[in-house]
C-alpha cells in the first residue's frame, strides 16, 4: 500500500483534543493529513497544528475555495504552512460550491473554471516569490510579493470532476483532487489525466456493521451534495442519470423524504464505505487497485469513539 490519508479534524472533535491521535497517525500507517473547509474549521490552522504534532505526515487542504480569500491571503495561508511543513503540504484548491461562496460568504460564484485557473496561475508566481503584477481574466494583482516565500514552494493540487477541470488540472497543476466516486469509476477519472500524475480522493467511510444505519446516512448524504448542480453533472457524466432522475425530481418538488428514498440501495452501496473495519479498509484499497493514488478517508460518524475507528482503520491492522 502507498498513501493512506485522514480528514481532519474528524467530526465533533473539538480541534485541541486531536493532538494524541495525530501523533500516532504515522505509526498507524497513516502518510497524510487533508483538511476540509466547509463550516466547521478552516482548510489551514488543522494544518498547522499537525506540522509540529506528526512532522512525518504529508499535509493537503482539500480544498481550499479560490473565491473566499483574496488571491494574496491565500498564497500567504498557504505559505505559513509550507513553511512549518516544508516540502510536506500540498495546496489543494477548487471553487467550493454557490452555497458556500454566495450564500454563506456574499461572494458571486462566476466563471469558476476561469477563476481556478487565473488563481492556479497566480500561485504558481507569488509561491515561488516573485513580484506579481498581472491582469488575469477573472482578477488584478499589483506589485504583491510574499515577505517570505517557502523553500521549497507547495505542491498546487486542483480540485477536478469533469474533463474540463480535470485536463486543466493535468496541464498546469501538480495532481487533481475528487471526491464521491465508486472503485469503479476511476478509471473514467483517471483516463482524463494520465497514469503519471497524482489523484486524490476523498472516500466516505462510515466504519459500522449496521447496514441500515450505514445506508440512511448515506442516502442523507448524497441527496445533500449529488443535487449540487456540479455534483448532478459529475454523475451524468458517470452515467447515473438514469438511476438519480428520480432523486433529483424529488428533490426539484421540495421533497426530501422522497428525494432520499428514491436512492437506489446500490448507489448508496457504490459511494459509502461501510462495514467492519476489515471490510472498509479493503473497499478503500479497491480504489487504489483502480488506479487511485491518494484515498482520504473522511470518517463518518457511527456513535462510536472516532479515535477509535481511526485506529481500527489504519493500513498497519
Amino acid at each position: 500500500m502507498g498513501r493512506w490519508g485522514i480528514t481532519l479534524p474528524l467530526t465533533g472533535v473539538p480541534l485541541a483534543e486531536h493532538r494524541e491521535l495525530v501523533r500516532e497517525l504515522p505509526d498507524l500507517g497513516y502518510t497524510d493529513a487533508w483538511s476540509a473547509e466547509t463550516a466547521g474549521t478552516d482548510a489551514f490552522t488543522p494544518l498547522a497544528l499537525a506540522a509540529e504534532w506528526a512532522p512525518e505526515l504529508r499535509l493537503g487542504t482539500a480544498i481550499a475555495p479560490v473565491y473566499t480569500r483574496g488571491p494574496a491571503l491565500l498564497a500567504m495561508s498557504a505559505a505559513t504552512i509550507a513553511e512549518l511543513a516544508p516540502g510536506r503540504f500540498v495546496l489543494g484548491i477548487g471553487t467550493s460550491s454557490p452555497v458556500i461562496v454566495e450564500a454563506w460568504n456574499s461572494v458571486p460564484f462566476a466563471e469558476p473554471y476561469a477563476k481556478t485557473r487565473d488563481t492556479l496561475r497566480f500561485l504558481r508566481s507569488a509561491l515561488a516569490g516573485e513580484k506579481v503584477s498581472a491582469t488575469y481574466p477573472t482578477f488584478t494583482v499589483s506589485k504583491f510579493r510574499l515577505e517570505r516565500a517557502p523553500e521549497p514552494p507547495p505542491k498546487i493540487m486542483l480540485a477536478a470532476l469533469r474533463p474540463g477541470m480535470l485536463r486543466l488540472a493535468r496541464r498546469e497543476a501538480d495532481g487533481a483532487i475528487t471526491n464521491w466516486l465508486a472503485p469503479t469509476d476511476v478509471p473514467r477519472v483517471r483516463a482524463e489525466v494520465g497514469a503519471d500524475f497524482e489523484l486524490v480522493a476523498r472516500v466516505f467511510v462510515c466504519p459500522t456493521e449496521d447496514e441500515n444505519a450505514a445506508r440512511g446516512l448515506g442516502r442523507l448524504l448524497i441527496s445533500s451534495y449529488l443535487t449540487v448542480p456540479v455534483y448532478k453533472a459529475f454523475h451524468d457524466w458517470l452515467g447515473r442519470e438514469d438511476i438519480l432522475r428520480p432523486m433529483h425530481e424529488a428533490w426539484a418538488a421540495g421533497d426530501r423524504k422522497a428525494a432520499n428514498e428514491a436512492i437506489p440501495d446500490s448507489v448508496v452501496d457504490d459511494l459509502i464505505v461501510y462495514g467492519s473495519a476489515a471490510r472498509c479498509r479493503e473497499r478503500v484499497a479497491q480504489y487504489v487497485e483502480s488506479g487511485l493514488d491518494t484515498p482520504v478517508i473522511s470518517l463518518l460518524p457511527t456513535g462510536e469513539d472516532p479515535g477509535k475507528l481511526v485506529r481500527a482503520l489504519a493500513v498497519n491492522n
